[in-house]
């Protein structure tokens, strides 16, 4: 009864984390949803600016200290191993919902493109940051990476085998092409309110810090062989004078 239990609370995560992903979409876009990033009644500016970075800080707290080492080899003594995935991503998605629901518009515009051509290239960036962040998530291992693996494989009494280094598609171009997504997805924007510029400079600040937690877990995890890559591959942007990673280096 435990197992079922357990893919039911992972589905019940995933799922939640399906709704806080697509509503992203719509939030940072002003797209559709009840509440976005630009709706809602405007308050003052300070208490505005305090309620968003307190929330961003939040999210950026609770995503990075619940995926460190140290703090997962802690928490499994509490949250059995099987469900320690799944909880991370049901607080993540909690907290992103939070994050929308108590966000306070700063509408003063930033900038605004006009001209229709640029407005289609900026709209096709923001979708094609949306579009890369879920060909990323599969090209690793999304079931794993939202949590049902580990359910489904305590369920059938299965072995996960254990985590190996691979570099799959945009991996070969770049380390992180799910922050790149994401970064794209959060600045391509034809008009820029205040509280949208926050938004994007403060993620993109948060991203760039958990890049550097997250390397150096890589690093302790494959010693070597991650530092070769991180040589070979760009962080976010492929440079010229890099070579492409063949799949025989890994």
């Amino acid at each position: 009864m435990t197992r079922f239990l357990a893919v039911l609370y992972g589905m019940c995560a995933y799922a939640l984390c399906l709704v806080a992903l697509l509503y992203a979409i719509g939030f940072v876009g002003n797209l559709i949803v009840p509440k976005s990033i630009d709706s809602g009644t405007v308050g003052p500016l300070l208490q505005s600016m305090l309620v968003n970075i307190t929330l961003l800080g939040l999210f950026a707290v609770q995503h990075s200290v619940m995926a460190r080492p140290g703090f997962k080899r802690w928490w499994t003594r509490l949250v059995p191993t099987p469900i320690e995935r799944s909880t991370y991503v049901l607080s993540a998605s909690l907290v992103l919902l939070a994050l929308y629901w108590l966000w306070q518009p700063i509408p003063s515009l930033v900038w605004a493109v006009s001209n229709p051509i640029a407005v289609a290239i900026i709209n096709a960036v923001f979708w094609f940051g949306w579009g890369m962040l879920i060909v990323s998530t599969f090209l690793i291992s999304h079931f794993e990476l939202f949590g049902l693996s580990q359910v489904f494989a305590r369920l059938l009494g299965r072995e996960l085998p254990p985590p190996s280094f691979h570099t799959p598609g945009l991996y070969r171009r770049v380390r992180h092409p799910i922050y790149l997504s994401f970064l794209l997805a959060f600045w391509a924007a034809p008009s820029m309110s205040t509280g949208h510029l926050l938004f994007a400079l403060a993620t993109t600040g948060y991203i760039l810090i958990a890049i550097q937690l997250e390397e150096r877990d890589l690093i302790q995890m494959f010693g070597e062989q991650y530092r070769r890559y991180r040589q070979q591959v760009a962080m976010l942007f492929p440079l010229p004078g890099r070579r492409l990673l063949d799949r025989t280096d890994t």
